[in-house]
């Protein structure tokens, strides 16, 4: 067991965190400071400093409290909530010798007891007497952000635990009620103390059914029914993570005008519209050193990605990848692809099959590959060039964030538009055109459409793709 010299209570409001509070500094050789890095308050409303650093000084330099903290004699601790100071959550994760508590409760029960605390103003009770009650109104969209809001921290910190090999005692707020557990918890702290008994200082408000609190409860249970607590519509995602690619960045030789590439996407028609921008060849070849000088030469700059249509981007790879004779093939997956998935092309294939049929049944086969391939299914590599959009967006933006994410279908549109924002005349757009679309557009159909939404189903889920048409000049 680790020798611990703090601990933090990683909560949320109306989880019990008070109570859980209450009891910890019953035990003798711990002592819990309330909401220390509350950016409202330190510790209490009242701002009584903690360990004789206040709110000021805290808020100056936050490590130097969290440093008093475990430096104080005994076992000392605070809660911590989602909304508190950001720049302590790093740290107090990092550091194996904080112990981590981590306390829930049904997300439901705790977006009931928030509302009704925030009508009647009462955010703990000692006196039942004193009780106030309240029946609040259930609104879909406030719940549903509150849920989001827990998962989303509760993925931060098992994150965060992972990363750095730590673990967390995990307590539900029903758990508090049970005093082996808070014992369980104490011998986890290593503390010798132990309870005898629950603390009674602090009472339980608004007991009773939801159906008491909640005045369209019928309402509720419907809206409840609706919201997919498990994302069973999500579209899973096991491809690798990826890099900016940034060596593949091409920007106007003169004006500030970047084109962030995806791979298999209309790279040669960008290349020549940016080139014909500046009336120069493009800059490329970038590292992040001097994709950082141009961006400190070029104040003002825009950057774009453009988007591909899944099917003409599948099939732009097929050429370019396994049926090209040229540079940038891929001549051993071609041949494992022929060889362990029966893709039904020649040894030395160069270019579509001029048989149509043909063709459609190799590019069918191909999509069937990739549905497995990006599913993890296969000992193939996800290589970039067909790899998801949605995954190369992700690599881009570790180092870019561009300014506007634009389709190939609306680039005669949309390119005098980004143009202008440079102040800059665009020339034509002029879609690719050559063997490969009339490939493509000859062997198009119903099939081959949905061959691709299975194996891009989270780029048609998360652009919006519709059925695929040929691009007109």
């Amino acid at each position: 067991m680790p020798d611990f010299d703090s601990f933090v209570v990683l909560a949320e409001m109306r989880t019990g965190s008070n109570f859980l509070e209450a009891n910890l500094n019953a035990l003798d050789g711990l002592r819990c400071h309330g909401e220390a890095f509350n950016p409202h308050f330190i510790g209490s409303p009242g701002d009584a400093p903690i360990l004789g650093i206040d709110r000021e000084t805290r808020d100056a330099d936050p490590l130097a409290l969290l440093a008093r903290l475990r430096a104080a004699p005994g076992l000392n601790g605070f809660r911590y909530f989602g909304d508190h100071d950001p720049r302590i959550f790093a740290p107090i994760m990092a550091a194996p010798g904080i112990a981590k508590i981590v306390l829930t409760r049904n997300p439901l029960d705790s977006y009931v007891s928030h509302r009704i605390a925030a009508a009647t103003g009462q955010w703990k009770l000692t006196e039942a007497r004193h009780a106030r009650a309240a029946r609040i109104r259930f609104e879909p969209e406030g719940f549903e952000a509150h849920l989001q809001r827990l998962q989303d921290t509760q993925i931060r910190i098992m994150g965060a635990l992972q990363k750095s090999g730590q673990t967390a005692f995990y307590v539900d707020y029903e758990d508090l009620r049970d005093v082996e557990v808070l014992n369980g918890l104490a011998a986890w702290l290593g503390a010798a103390a132990r309870l005898d008994g629950l603390d009674r200082s602090l009472k339980k408000q608004n007991p009773g059914q939801l159906s008491e609190k909640v005045e369209n409860f019928d309402e509720m249970q419907q809206a409840l029914s609706r919201i997919d607590r498990f994302d069973l519509g999500r579209s899973p995602n096991v491809e690798p993570r990826r890099g900016a690619m940034v060596p593949r960045y091409i920007a106007a030789a003169e004006t500030g005008l970047i084109c962030l590439p995806l791979t298999s996407g209309p790279e040669a028609g960008l290349r020549r519209w940016l080139a014909a921008l500046d009336g120069a060849p493009v800059l490329d070849g970038f590292t992040q050193k001097t994709l950082r000088d141009w961006r400190g030469r070029h104040p003002g700059h825009r950057s774009f990605a453009v988007l591909r249509h899944p099917v003409a981007r599948a099939h732009a790879a097929f050429c370019e990848r396994i049926l090209s004779d040229g540079p940038g093939r891929f001549g051993e997956i071609r041949e494992t692809l022929r060889r362990r998935h029966a893709l039904p092309i020649d040894a030395r294939a160069s270019g579509p099959d001029p048989d149509p049929a043909r063709h459609r049944a190799a590019f069918l086969s191909f999509l069937e590959f990739l549905k497995s391939n990006l599913g993890g299914q296969t000992a193939i590599r996800v290589d970039a060039a067909w790899a998801s959009q949605s995954a190369l967006l992700q690599g881009v933006a570790g180092v870019d964030s561009p300014d506007a994410v634009l389709r190939e279908a609306d680039l005669a549109r949309d390119l005098p538009w980004i143009a202008g924002q440079m102040g800059r005349a665009a020339p034509d757009w002029v879609p690719e055109t050559g063997p490969r679309q009339y490939a493509l557009a000859a062997i198009y159909d119903a099939q081959v459409e949905r061959a691709a939404r299975a194996a891009y189903a989270r780029d048609y889920e998360r652009f919006g793709f519709e059925d695929w048409r040929p691009l007109t000049g």
